[in-house]
């Protein structure tokens, strides 16, 4: 009976710690509150750089010259699409047009593409209006009137390379294609995670934010591409937020948009049952070493709008149990043991008698 006591006095204090210290294990991190949340929510919504800078990384601007188009030149095995247009010479046109359908175009070997009715032409290291005079001045010499007609079909080294989720692995530039463009090309699906998705330039990643571009319109993103860029398109499962405590479903949620709200991360999650302490909702942000933790309670989460509640990748929103609940979890936990000691004592007291 002494020790049933003790135990006993063990769940008192037990709930007294639950009551009166639940807050105490966070004293050595940096505790915040809903003001806080809501200013960082802010920062989150200026976009994938203002996350970045706020999880210490540096982030350089995009080079103004990016945006420039430039003089795009033929390079060797380029593909050329050409096209010949002449009133009478009928049979010229369809040998051209039959070359560009069942060949695949005029290919760029050693410098030259080669045309029925005239020599090999040097087109390497021209533009394509430059080629396109060379080729018309070629025929003029014994063909009159004859209009020529030049683009690219494909490209083996002006081109940018896509990896990810993309249908099409590279798209051909040529000095006036923007990022919009390839990325319409490559058909993106709609659940691309834009936010953990990127731009190569030169083996370096350039300072472009694709949700910003493909979702807000924002033009400010529409870089003019080069041969050699390298674009690679995230999966939506590559950011997450984790929901966890007294909510009906704990799990991850995929944020393919680099943040989320509070509201909708709980919905995806069940919301919180009655066991769910509503004044102890916590997100944690950061490492695990010194996170930053912000307090909020439910109030907060249903008065505030979506946009100043936001989430970042990263992210743990936990939310804690009611003390009661804690009590009652603690005591059903207590109770087998409690039981078996019983029935042993009663057992020890038959047979010492």
């Amino acid at each position: 009976m002494k020790y049933m006591r003790s135990l006993a006095k063990c769940a008192l204090l037990f709930f007294i710690f639950l009551c009166t210290g639940c807050y105490a294990p966070y004293d050595p991190y940096c505790v915040m509150g809903a003001d806080e949340f809501v200013i960082d929510s802010y920062t989150i919504r200026q976009g994938k750089f203002a996350i970045l800078q706020m999880e210490g990384v540096d982030v350089e601007e995009i080079p103004q010259e990016a945006m420039n188009e430039y003089d795009d030149v033929i390079a060797e095995d380029d593909i050329l699409n050409i096209t010949i247009y002449h009133p009478k010479r009928r049979d010229l046109m369809e040998a051209v047009q039959f070359i560009n359908t069942s060949m695949g175009g005029f290919r760029v070997c050693r410098g030259m593409v080669n045309l029925p009715d005239i020599a090999p032409v040097q087109v390497a290291g021209l533009t394509l209006e430059e080629a396109k005079k060379k080729l018309e001045g070629e025929f003029r010499t014994h063909i009159q009137e004859v209009e020529v007609f030049a683009s690219y079909k494909n490209r083996l080294q002006k081109k940018v390379e896509l990896m990810g989720m993309v249908a099409h692995a590279n798209v051909p530039v040529d000095g006036k294609v923007r990022l919009y463009d390839v990325l319409a090309n490559a058909h993106i699906p709609p659940d691309a995670n834009l936010f953990m998705s990127y731009v190569m330039r030169d083996g370096r990643p350039l300072a472009v934010d694709l949700y910003k571009l493909i979702n807000e319109g924002d033009m400010c993103q529409n870089i003019v591409m080069r041969g050699g860029d390298k674009i690679f398109i995230a999966n939506k499962a590559d950011s997450a937020v984790m929901v966890m405590g007294e909510v009906n479903i704990p799990k991850p949620v995929f944020m393919p948009y680099g943040f989320m709200s509070l509201r909708e991360a709980l919905v995806h999650a069940g919301g919180i049952p009655f066991t769910g302490n509503k004044q102890n909702i916590q997100v944690i942000r950061g490492n695990l070493i010194s996170p930053k933790i912000y307090v909020l309670a439910w109030e907060h989460i249903i008065h505030l709008p979506n946009d100043s509640l936001l989430l970042m990748p990263g992210d743990t929103i936990y939310v804690s149990a009611k003390p009661i609940t804690e009590w009652n979890r603690f005591i059903s936990q207590l109770l087998p043991s409690a039981q078996a000691l019983q029935t042993g004592y009663g057992i020890y007291n038959l047979v010492s008698e």
